[in-house]
């Protein structure tokens, strides 16, 4: 995606303008979206991925140490340098920033997930199993509901630093925000343009993880009756 302005800064060249907004509009709202658009399909295979790895951990313990090493080696990986392997098979694309940031998005959510799940009370797993519940029947109906806010903590975790390494992929291109920040770099150190897509991601973040919050809060009333009591 290629954003062009329209207004160029003015000689006191200020950190923001409302009137960079006002003539960019288009193309910042599309930059929004795109940026959004990244962060929310990268979650979401990440999700997919961390909790069934998790799960795995949880019910074969000698998988965890090899599961947590592997996501966090891939943690470790400079995403410049990831970027740069992955291009050459992937292309320059979206399918390239969707795999580095699912890649960094892992070791958060399945350390988070796999917590959440071994804090299971060993108690209620009896219990369960005296009533006839199998592993799977146990998983969906005891274990990841009672894990569920160590995974919305992943999950939060992950999606605020999904949005600041999403801005990355405008090496490829497909930086969202990021394009934007570059961009004023681009355009003779342009202070308006670099705080706007600063900000947005900012925001972004802000609104992405008080929404995760809401969430954990509706599907998890009994931490609020037991914060009440």
């Amino acid at each position: 995606m290629s954003f062009r302005l329209s207004y160029r800064a003015d000689p006191g060249n200020p950190w923001f303008s409302w009137q960079y907004v006002r003539d960019n509009f288009d193309t910042i709202l599309a930059a929004l979206r795109e940026h959004t658009s990244l962060t929310l399909r990268a979650v979401l295979i990440a999700t997919l991925i961390a909790v069934p790895l998790a799960v795995a951990a949880y019910w074969f313990r000698g998988l965890a140490g090899p599961i947590l090493a592997v996501t966090g080696v891939l943690y470790t990986i400079p995403s410049l340098a990831l970027f740069a392997f992955l291009a050459p098979y992937l292309g320059i694309g979206v399918a390239t920033v969707l795999t580095v940031v699912v890649l960094y998005a892992l070791l958060v959510i399945v350390r988070n997930a796999l917590a959440g799940l071994t804090q299971v009370p060993a108690e209620v797993r009896e219990a369960a199993e005296g009533m006839g519940y199998g592993r799977w029947g146990r998983l969906f109906r005891i274990d990841l509901p009672l894990a569920l806010p160590g995974i919305l903590t992943g999950l939060r975790l992950a999606t605020v630093s999904t949005v600041a390494l999403v801005t990355v992929g405008v090496v490829v291109g497909q930086g969202g925000l990021g394009q934007l920040i570059f961009a004023g770099f681009q355009n003779n150190f342009y202070k308006a343009q670099i705080m706007t897509g600063t900000l947005l991601c900012v925001l972004l973040a802000l609104v992405f993880d008080l929404a995760l919050a809401g969430v954990g809060r509706l599907l998890t009333p009994w931490l609020r009756r037991r914060s009440a009591a």
